[in-house]
């Protein structure tokens, strides 16, 4: 009787030596190449050369060596086929019963920094490896196809069960790995496509979507209790989110991963904006900022940012651009909060604020850049996308169009205060002031359909600290009405993208009231 025959070829050799001595134990006989055939011989495993089997030598440094019919013939002839066997016996083709194989890294080559020239990367475009994955699974109701390490265990477990015999593989459990191996083709030409298009194109939006992930990880609910969800990272190296270690705690939502990513993406926007503060720290509810502040001390940076809004902070999710220290874990307290995310925390400060069960720290190093980059989103038959990232405003052509005009204080309170707004869902007013150690939102009025009530809504949380403040717009007022609102509840300068019909008569409204107004020239809404 015909030995059943494997045929390994591996970049990542993990496991490969069990593998193989496992089934040559069992009376397997194994194909090999390269580097994989040599670890093999170095462990003392009998290894049958794919070279032999095809009657021609591996070429082109490798770029050719199991591109031949003798070895697709024997992975996708059908057994039950009388004439596909005889056709398999005249060519003096065998069968080949079990195939593992995974690809080249293409997307850890692509991920070097410094960048890898397009030669070297494009070496790493597998040819051979993608197309023997895909034969092998296509015939999966015949040929075993293994492309992970971790499934080396259930399929020897399966074998052993079954005396050797390939044919006594679950066809269950065959469908299980056939699918894997085509998520895994499929993967690898998404990172393929998407890589070489921000390389060869120059276009900011490609112009087909690609997109790929990590295996899907189950989280305890969606936004509601009765609805099922996951979070799935993205293929290649985790970076934002999926990187992110979890301290302890309960498994986390579809909410806290939403709220998540608005405080990191924010810690991220003050970071880079801000880089005349040395803290900055945010709280999130349900996606928006309730409070946000730049400060000379972390602990003054979280004190601002809970006073802008402590009410709404309840329950919020927090980020800190810096590790978070002992002190500031001291005034955290017992507050309640969801989630938080930081580079780090100090072992005391990670002790006294994991006493609560309830609380979940994650830590981010490095919490990373904010970049400028494609981001889509799903909608009823299709996706959209646009380039996203911290709000892009020319400081430099911004323009003063009021009597009265920003100091260089100002200024910087202005880049503070549109970097928040950038992150709240639009409509939007925000009210920001100097403390005594930095800048803080002293206000937030968020997703109105009214953008004078979005005023109403941002003074009501401001109370008296309005006095004085700061008045930062995501759009141009239509109308004069937001200016006279703000000017009763004590505004003073007001921070907007101008652009209205009527911005002669916002002007005319902010000199009446002794505002100063600056123009951006820049819309920031967030839908």
């Amino acid at each position: 009787m015909e030995r059943p025959r494997a045929l390994i070829s591996v970049w990542d050799k993990t496991g490969i030596e069990e593998l193989a001595e496992s089934l040559n134990s069992m009376n397997w006989e194994i194909l090999s190449t390269g580097g994989t055939a040599s670890k093999l011989r170095d462990a003392g495993i009998d290894v049958t050369d794919v070279s032999e089997v095809t009657g021609h030598p591996e070429i082109f440094d490798g770029r050719v060596k199991t591109l031949h019919p003798a070895v697709h013939g024997g992975i996708l002839v059908r057994r039950d086929s009388e004439e596909d066997m005889q056709t398999l016996s005249e060519l003096g083709y065998a069968r080949i019963d079990l195939v593992c194989v995974n690809l080249y890294p293409f997307e850890a080559t692509a991920a070097q920094d410094p960048p890898v020239s397009d030669q070297e990367l494009i070496e790493m475009i597998d040819i051979g490896g993608p197309t023997m994955v895909r034969s092998a699974a296509k015939n999966h109701a015949d040929v075993i196809i293994l492309t992970e390490p971790e499934q080396y265990g259930s399929i020897l477990q399966a074998l052993s069960e079954s005396g050797g015999k390939p044919s006594g593989v679950d066809p269950e459990l065959r469908k299980e790995l056939a699918l894997s191996a085509f998520q895994s083709t499929a993967a690898y030409d998404s990172a393929v496509s998407n890589e070489l298009w921000s390389r060869f194109s120059d276009s900011k939006i490609p112009n087909r979507i690609h997109s790929s992930s990590g295996e899907g990880r189950e989280l305890r609910y969606g936004e509601n209790p009765h609805q099922p969800a996951s979070f799935f990272p993205a293929s290649g190296t985790p970076t934002g989110l999926s990187a992110a270690v979890q301290h302890g705690g309960k498994p986390l939502s579809y909410n806290n991963y939403l709220d998540l990513d608005a405080a990191l993406r924010l810690a991220r926007s003050l970071s880079q904006t801000c880089d005349f503060a040395s803290h900055s720290c945010v709280a999130i509810k349900h996606t928006n900022p309730c409070g946000a502040s730049v400060a000379e001390s972390q602990v003054s940076a979280w004190e601002n940012a809970l006073a802008s809004d402590p009410e709404s902070a309840f329950g919020c999710v927090i980020a800190f651009d810096q590790v978070v220290g002992k002190e500031t874990a001291e005034s955290i307290g017992k507050h309640f909060f969801e989630c938080m995310i930081a580079p780090g925390y100090e072992p005391e400060a990670l002790e006294m604020l994991s006493q609560s069960k309830n609380r979940r720290m994650l830590t981010l190093e490095p919490l990373g850049e904010y970049r400028e980059e494609p981001k889509m989103r799903q909608v009823q038959g299709g996706w959209l996308s646009q380039v996203q990232g911290p709000p892009s405003i020319d400081w430099d052509n911004a323009r003063s169009v009021t009597q009265n005009s920003l100091d260089e204080e100002g200024t910087k309170l202005a880049r503070f205060g549109t970097s928040v707004i950038a992150e709240v869902q639009s409509n939007a007013i925000i009210l920001v002031r100097r403390t005594e150690t930095g800048f803080a939102t002293v206000g937030v009025g968020p997703g109105q359909t009214s953008r004078v009530e979005a005023v109403r809504i941002a003074a009501r949380r401001a109370g008296d600290r309005a006095q004085g403040a700061m008045m930062i717009s995501d759009a141009f007022f239509p109308f004069r009405d937001g200016i006279d609102t703000s000017n009763e509840i004590g505004i003073t300068s007001v921070v907007q993208p101008g652009g209205s019909i009527r911005d002669d008569e916002v002007i005319e409204a902010a000199n009446e009231h002794g505002m100063a107004m600056l123009f951006t020239g820049t819309r920031l809404f967030r839908h």
